[in-house]
């Protein structure tokens, strides 16, 4: 059997969820990610991982569509018993994502219903449909926003969803508490990423506002969040369960 615990990471291929799934590797972690679309990115995550010399492996996932996931676990059985000689995961870290900026009044029902989809209906059923390949033992990092706690306008639909998963977070951690599988909530500030459109990296004005109203004077890097994430997933985590923890270098204390 494969020695190296394994985690999958969905939207592993690019931003936060790239610096997980390399965080992960540093760890010891073999990793299996989802990205959504671009194979050529993924592939280069793939040979990173590999260079830390962990195994690697991505399937194409788009978790907006539940009609998919039980071809997606069928997938990662036939992909973990070829390329890592295992049955199943040791943990989940749900973090595929996007972003849509509109105020309340704003948001339509189509990017409303994209939002829950991505990420609160999806990373419900994806989960529970995964919890059956989850090692007793393992555990589960579901990803928020620091925009669950304080309020910036423009993401409310965003947050929203958010919200939903810190209480999902909890729910998990007590119901599956049984088979020992640990649940905890990251929460990322304002990250320089591509995600949103790249605002938060590009709009200079935007940055340094972040970093004017964050304790250490800076706005969040993907280098940041990674290893917290890799972290709760080691056994030196193994006592902190159905927690959030917050990753913004201290905004809007």
């Amino acid at each position: 059997m494969n020695k190296n615990k394994i985690a999958l990471v969905t939207g592993g291929s690019r931003g936060l969820g790239k610096n997980m799934v390399v965080s992960l590797a540093k760890k010891g972690f073999d990793v299996v990610f989802t990205y959504h679309s671009n194979s050529v990115e993924a592939g280069k995550v793939e040979e990173e991982v590999q260079q830390l010399g962990q195994k690697a492996a991505s399937i194409s996932l788009d978790t907006s569509k539940t009609n998919t996931f039980d071809a997606f676990k069928d997938n990662l059985e036939k992909l973990l018993k070829e390329n890592f000689q295992a049955e199943k995961i040791d943990f989940l870290i749900n973090n595929a994502g996007i972003g849509i900026h509109a105020s309340f009044e704003e948001t339509t029902e189509e990017q409303f219903d994209l939002l829950f989809n991505i990420h609160l209906k999806g990373v419900y059923f994806l989960s529970q449909k995964l919890v059956p390949m989850l090692q007793d033992g393992g555990g589960i990092v579901n990803i928020s926003t620091g925009l669950a706690r304080f309020t910036t306008p423009g993401y409310a639909a965003y947050a929203t969803m958010k919200g939903g998963i810190e209480v999902l977070t909890r729910y998990q951690a007590k119901e599956l508490g049984a088979r020992k599988i640990r649940v905890n909530t990251v929460a990322p500030g304002a990250i320089e990423t591509d995600f949103g459109g790249g605002v938060v990296r590009d709009n200079k004005d935007l940055n340094q506002f972040i970093s004017s109203m964050t304790a250490l004077g800076r706005v969040g890097l993907p280098d940041d969040i990674g290893g917290v994430v890799a972290f709760l997933c080691t056994e030196d985590a193994n006592w902190i369960n159905g927690q959030r923890i917050e990753i913004s270098g201290g905004m809007m204390l």
